[in-house]
């Protein structure tokens, strides 16, 4: 079993940037794929980036250039590093580890994005 928790959400005024964490319980060196998703108030969950365990990178179209997503297995930390906000990205963002043929998801953050 291995718990994912994400932090590092809050308010942030439009154009600004923060950087979300999620540190696993566990390894997550092995991991096939990890990513961030985000479900805004009477939306679906929807996919904002994911890595793979090859280091191939997928970006929603609307997170292209803005969003960064790393991680560092050694710190068993996924970061999602994001620029130029804007406030239809508020949300609260989940991460998501596909390890050891287990799907595992955080608890989620809450990110606002608002003057």
């Amino acid at each position: 079993q291995v718990q994912l928790v994400e932090s590092g959400g809050g308010l942030v005024q439009p154009g600004g940037s923060l950087t979300l964490s999620c540190v696993g319980s566990g390894s997550i060196s092995g991991a096939y794929a990890m990513g961030w998703f985000r479900q805004a108030p009477e939306k679906q969950r929807e996919l904002v980036t994911m890595v793979t365990s090859g280091g191939t990178t997928q970006y929603a179209d609307s997170v292209k250039g803005r969003f960064t997503i790393s991680r560092d297995n050694a710190k068993n930390t996924m970061y999602l590093q994001m620029n130029s906000l804007k406030p239809e990205d508020t949300a609260v963002y989940y991460c998501r580890g596909i390890i050891n043929g287990y799907d595992y998801w955080g608890q989620g953050t809450q990110v606002t994005v608002s003057s």
